[in-house]
């Protein structure tokens, strides 16, 4: 059973509201968001730019589902061919179904869109120090640590230091 898909503009005010609900949820873990962010317009607007990326091949945002309803986001960003075959690996899941194992069924379906259908050789993620459960989620996928980033993003306003994970794509060694 799938349980991402492509995201849609259809899918703005679910997005929207979602992200209503989960806003204190997900604060410690995003960067400061304006108000604009939290409106169905405002996602209409993130969809559009994911999906124009996406189409020039260098993104692949996804919505994560439980039962076809949208309970998060996973996406595959800075999409690079060439030598570097990688990308970065970003994802949000709502409070209600956080610690279910939505997450690390959503991160090992889109490695292996990563790996099978765009034919990657690496994908990358980054987690806050003390997000234990994000680091937990790569883990049980295979993502192992590389190093640390010091002040890499800019999260809940200030710029935080995380830890870097990769996952390689096995089958570009067997070549």
């Amino acid at each position: 059973m799938t349980l991402t898909r492509l995201a849609a503009l259809d899918d703005a005010p679910v997005l929207a509201e979602l992200l209503r609900r989960n806003r204190d949820f997900l604060a410690p873990w995003e960067p400061v968001r304006g108000e604009d962010y939290f409106t169905a317009d405002g996602q209409r607007a993130v969809l559009e730019a994911d999906l124009a990326q996406h189409a020039q091949g260098t993104k692949l945002p996804h919505v994560i589902l439980d039962s076809g309803s949208v309970i998060g986001r996973i996406t595959l960003n800075g999409i690079v061919r060439g030598p570097f075959q990688s990308c970065s690996l970003g994802y949000w899941v709502s409070a209600g179904h956080n610690g279910r194992g939505f997450a690390t069924r959503a991160v090992r379906e889109i490695v292996r869109v990563a790996f099978e259908e765009l034919g990657l050789h690496r994908v990358q993620a980054e987690t806050l120090l003390h997000n234990v459960r994000s680091r937990r989620v790569l883990k049980r996928n295979g993502f192992l640590p590389i190093g640390l980033a010091p002040a890499y993003l800019n999260i809940a306003g200030e710029w935080q230091d995380m830890d870097l994970f990769q996952v390689v794509n096995d089958a570009w060694s067997a070549g």
